[in-house]
């Protein structure tokens, strides 16, 4: 199975996901997504038309690593 071409990594101690692209087996970080709006942002700018929560579900083109999708802090214990 090959693997999506958009890994959003797991979240960070300081908070926020490094986004990473992969084409032609060269990774490129994008950014660090601290938001689904910062990583739509970062499918925008690589051309995807209105890049909307569709395209962010899909995992076909990205492959969210450790934690659940769209988590970008790590989430306080009780």
């Amino acid at each position: 199975m090959e693997q999506a071409p958009i890994l959003v990594h797991r979240i960070s101690p300081s908070g926020g996901r490094r986004v990473v692209i992969r084409i032609r087996g060269i990774d490129t970080v994008l950014g660090v997504a601290y938001s689904d709006a910062d990583l739509i942002e970062f499918l925008r700018r690589l051309g995807l038309p209105d890049p909307d929560e569709l395209v962010l579900g899909d995992t076909e083109i990205i492959a969210w690593q450790g934690g659940r999708p769209h988590v970008y802090q790590e989430l306080d214990e009780p």
